[in-house]
């Protein structure tokens, strides 16, 4: 049983990683989903897999940052598939610096990709959101819709050399809580999973090897010391970093009608560590 079969899915950031796992999992249940990457190949590799197995999906390229794409990602939904029902933030990198050292530049775009963006996305999907939820209440057939923000337990419990990652990351936290209360009345159920040491590309990659990622034309330093990688698994009580496909289980629980009377949560997932 297919349980979000024709609902529609818009996830930040879906091209690579966590982000296309949750894409290909919420598909799998039979949501039509909106695929977003800042490059078009990856989003479009996403978009033929989905296709691949029966989906439907289609892809909105560009930077969650431009200040014009939240409305287009919103009606690429409306337009493509007539609605909104999923909302995952995902979209996201990281660059790290303790305080001494961090930019201002180095500050702004971490706020701006992993609270900013989601602010605007959710602001842009509200006009649907709440005259959709009107017409539902006076014809008697409500509608649950969801809103996943990922956060992270550096937003949850601070990580050092990561003063813009953390507050970001509590920053949505906290948007989450605020937006729960709001869209309450709509029934839209709005939570976060804070992830905690989860195998991507910016994790694996070792730091030694100066690995780096393309950030519209930025070369940002990514990657873990193998032996700190080494002892941060060793403190988990599962005794191993997460996968991406169980990063995307975690998301997809708060997606589900199970998930209707759940509101307002940070979900670490973090294989037991604090």
């Amino acid at each position: 049983m297919n349980k979000l079969q024709d609902k529609v899915a818009l996830v930040s950031g879906s091209g690579r990683g966590i982000g296309r796992e949750i894409a290909l999992k919420l598909a799998s249940e039979g949501a039509r989903v909106v695929v977003n990457d800042l490059d078009e190949a990856p989003a479009m590799e996403v978009v033929q897999t989905i296709r691949a197995a029966g989906g439907q999906a289609v892809a909105c390229v560009g930077s969650v940052t431009e200040a014009e794409f939240a409305p287009r990602f919103v009606r690429t939904a409306l337009e493509q598939f007539g609605g909104v029902d999923i909302i995952v933030n995902n979209a996201g990198y990281t660059w790290d610096n303790v305080i001494q050292k961090m930019s201002d530049e180095q500050w702004e775009d971490i706020l701006a990709v992993h609270l900013t963006a989601p602010f605007r996305i959710l602001r842009a999907a509200s006009d649907f959101i709440r005259e959709a939820a009107k017409k539902e209440a006076e014809l008697g057939t409500p509608v649950f819709r969801k809103v996943v923000n990922i956060s992270s337990t550096s937003g949850v419990y601070g990580n050092a050399g990561q003063a813009n990652y953390a507050a970001a990351k509590a920053g949505i936290n906290g948007l989450t809580r605020a937006l729960a209360k709001e869209w309450g009345r709509y029934k839209v159920n709005v939570n976060s999973v804070a992830f905690g040491l989860i195998k991507t590309r910016l994790t694996e990659a070792d730091a030694q090897a100066d690995a780096s990622i393309d950030i519209e034309g930025r070369k940002i330093k990514v990657g873990v010391n193998p032996q700190v990688l080494k002892n941060a698994e060793s403190l988990i009580p599962l005794g191993r970093a997460g996968t991406p496909e169980e990063a995307a289980g975690a998301v997809y629980m708060f997606c589900i009608p199970e998930s209707n009377y759940v509101s307002g949560q940070i979900l670490v997932c973090g294989g037991g560590r604090p």
